[in-house]
């Protein structure tokens, strides 16, 4: 007993003579930091955070969704904001519905706790275009996230709205409101290299553009080691408890802004998913390190709803969180992460307090301690070794620590909680068919037109970048040429390389086949053997994008559609590239808004056939098959497209990308109750290969 508590009280004296905790204020009185944690009204924080996306659920979810988090043991709700979710046409403003960011921040402070606000306004966040609007891409001279001054006096001025906006409604801590920080740029310090000199003054201007709005509560940027002061350099990852360096000051206290719950999911990328244990065990890590903030991302995904998803990412987001796409509570990782939440909270006093040291307990075990001049003791007994347990003594008993685990001692004796040993329940998702659409009779389609060389206006003797020709008014673009074909021999191959994402190839009205890319490559050739006409024929290429690029420097440069086209037959081989080309935008199914009810009438709609062609939509109506219920509905029959409900898309749809195992990356898709009326409603499908509706059933979606 006395040896070991002489050997701790050595370590103690040997490392607390380099330890310094600075009360340095920063912006505002009310939330302010010093090198152990945020200040909040005087009083240090060890707060836990969860990333809710409000325009990833509905307002209708808001409030069950934030205080099942709160119930989870939760501080801070946080969220990016979306730009191009708000300003989609420059200088008009959208915050109605999902996108009603004050009401959302309403409902956290309802809900007693504070919010984190990640302006950005760049986020990645697997949407669209990485958050920004697309009409940037038109300003003359600009070059994104730079020092560059059309795109720093398009940033100033939307984040000063969205600061004067909270600013308005006393959303700031400082105000009374729940916000406590603030988030400029993101992960810039992943692409800041490419920009060479233009990089590092940007990193500053933001700093300063920041901290001159004056909000009265703390900004930090993400991933940004060099981020200039008083701006807080956080991490972002799965193992920040591992490899995070700390701050770039000892002033700044150690927050994680991004800890992933598990892994987005992507066609072609190989589903993944992460433990309760290894969350928790960094987490426990990272508070043992001197971390007091740690944020889950994501804490409940939710769905990607419409047009949002970034490129190739799949409708639902993050479903294996905490709080599930539909926000049901997941067990048993939202019940085991309450469990950690409560037994560090045990530990504030002394981790807000004390003074911390370490004591090597073996080759890859630590102990680190918390400990008060009162005598007050807290430790983290961490096992690092992933391969075996091992017994550790601590001072003078004996503790076993599984692999890659963390034992939590509030007073340096007894262990209240191991991150390794999960005591809650698993629970299962459960489906129930609701209603079935099995019955051709209740199926009406229109097939869209597929538009020949005569039919367009858009001209260009070249292939157009597609990207910059839709301008993200929609997935589709159609390339169209005449081919005049001079043979007695009708076979030819069709040669189409293509910069992403999807085709869909036609030659006289007639599909001759698809190719794709996929999440880890995203170009991809068509080569297929097609029949002509001898003389004029029309080649129609459908060139279509999953969602828009979200990451990497020079994002106004990226390029997608199709890059070279050739047709070889017996006689020669013709590149097409600079031919006389047509273009259209768009499928006229989209332009006529048939997905709405006072517009589905603008179409002839004819009865069901068992054809199943492409670019071929088909609605049904019904009424909802049960009340306050959670919905999926299933669309394993069919290829790819988009899905609306009452004029409300719910996401594209990709049943026919399977997985290495020949399972669909996604089969439910979310239909939340709000979007459903008791009686009378409209589903409308856009299906572009040949899946079949009357396999889809709208499901009833529980936990057991």
């Amino acid at each position: 007993m006395e040896k070991g508590m002489l050997v701790l009280g050595l370590v103690a004296i040997m490392v607390v003579g380099v330890v310094v905790v600075v009360e340095s204020s920063v912006e505002g009185e009310e939330v302010s930091y010093d090198g152990r944690s945020l200040i909040i009204n005087g009083q240090r924080k060890l707060l836990f955070s969860a990333s809710i996306h409000y325009p990833r659920s509905t307002p209708e979810m808001w409030g069950s969704l934030i205080g099942k988090a709160k119930e989870g043991g939760i501080d801070v709700i946080q969220t990016y904001v979306f730009w191009n979710l708000h300003e989609p046409e420059k200088g008009q403003y959208d915050f109605s519905g999902r996108a009603d960011i004050v009401r959302f921040i309403k409902e956290i402070q309802a809900h007693g706790l504070y919010a984190s606000l990640r302006i950005g306004p760049f986020i990645e966040a697997e949407w669209n275009y990485g958050g920004l609007p697309f009409w940037l891409h038109d300003v003359p001279g600009i070059v994104y996230r730079c020092d560059n001054e059309p795109f720093k006096v398009h940033m100033q001025n939307f984040t000063t709205k969205i600061v004067n906006m909270m600013k308005s409604e006393n959303l700031y801590a400082s105000q009374g409101g729940p916000i406590i920080l603030s988030q400029i740029e993101n992960e810039y310090e992943m692409v800041e290299h490419a920009f060479h000199e233009k990089g590092p003054p940007y990193v500053r201007w933001a700093a300063q553009m920041a901290v001159a709005l004056q909000t009265g509560v703390p900004w930090m940027m993400c991933k940004q080691y060099d981020a200039p002061d008083p701006v807080i350099n956080t991490c972002n990852g799965m193992k920040c408890g591992i490899s995070f360096p700390g701050p770039n000051s000892p002033n700044k206290p150690w927050l994680w802004t991004e800890n992933w719950t598990t892994w987005y999911r992507a066609y072609g990328k190989e589903p993944e998913t992460r433990s309760a244990q290894d969350i928790a065990f960094q987490v426990a890590l990272f508070v043992a390190r001197n971390g007091t903030f740690v944020n889950y991302y994501m804490y409940h995904g939710g769905t990607n709803f419409g047009r949002t998803t970034s490129a190739f990412t799949t409708t639902s987001y993050y479903d294996d969180a905490p709080l599930d796409e539909y926000g049901f509570i997941r067990l048993p990782k939202w019940g085991h992460l309450k469990q950690l939440h409560e037994a560090i909270k045990s530990c504030s006093n002394p981790i807000l307090f004390g003074t911390q040291f370490t004591i090597s307990l073996g080759q890859q075990q630590m102990g680190y301690i918390y400990q008060r001049n009162s005598g007050e003791c807290a430790a983290f007994l961490v096992n690092q070794d992933d391969t075996k347990s091992v017994a550790v003594i601590f001072p003078n008993s004996s503790y076993e620590l599984g692999p890659s685990s963390v034992s939590i001692l509030p007073d340096c004796k007894n262990v209240v909680f191991n991150t390794a040993k999960v005591n809650v329940k698993n629970n299962t998702r459960l489906v129930t068919t609701g209603k079935k659409f099995n019955e051709s009779e209740m199926w009406q389609e229109f097939k869209d037109i597929i538009p020949t060389f005569a039919d367009t206006s858009m001209r260009s003797k070249t292939l157009l970048e597609h990207m910059n020709t839709t301008k993200d008014m929609s997935d589709y673009l159609w390339y169209t040429f005449s081919y005049q074909h001079e043979s007695s021999n009708s076979k030819a191959v069709l040669s189409v390389r293509s910069a992403g994402h999807v085709l869909h190839a036609f030659v006289n009205g007639a599909s001759v086949g698809s190719g794709n890319g996929n999440h880890e490559k995203v170009n991809f050739t068509l080569d297929n053997t097609i029949t002509l006409n001898n003389g004029s024929n029309n080649i129609s290429l459908l060139s279509v994008t999953v969602g828009l690029p979200d990451s990497g420097a020079f994002l106004e440069r990226k390029a997608l559609g199709l890059r070279r086209v050739r047709i070889h037959d017996i006689q020669n081989s013709k590149d097409l590239s600079n031919h006389r080309w047509g273009y259209q935008v768009g499928l006229l199914g989209e332009k006529l808004q048939i997905y709405m009810d006072h517009s589905s009438s603008n179409v002839q709609w004819r009865n069901f056939t068992s054809s199943n062609n492409p670019l071929t939509w088909y609605k049904v109506r019904f009424d909802a098959p049960a009340k306050n219920e959670s919905f999926g509905l299933n669309l394993g029959s069919m290829g790819k497209g988009e899905v609306w409900i009452n004029g409300q898309s719910i996401g594209r749809h990709w049943a026919s990308f399977l997985t290495s195992q020949g399972s669909p990356y996604q089969t439910w898709y979310h239909v939340p109750r709000s979007f459903i009326k008791p009686k009378d409603n409209l589903l409308v499908i856009l299906e572009e290969q040949n899946g079949s509706p009357l396999g889809i059933s709208l499901d009833i979606i529980s936990t057991i």
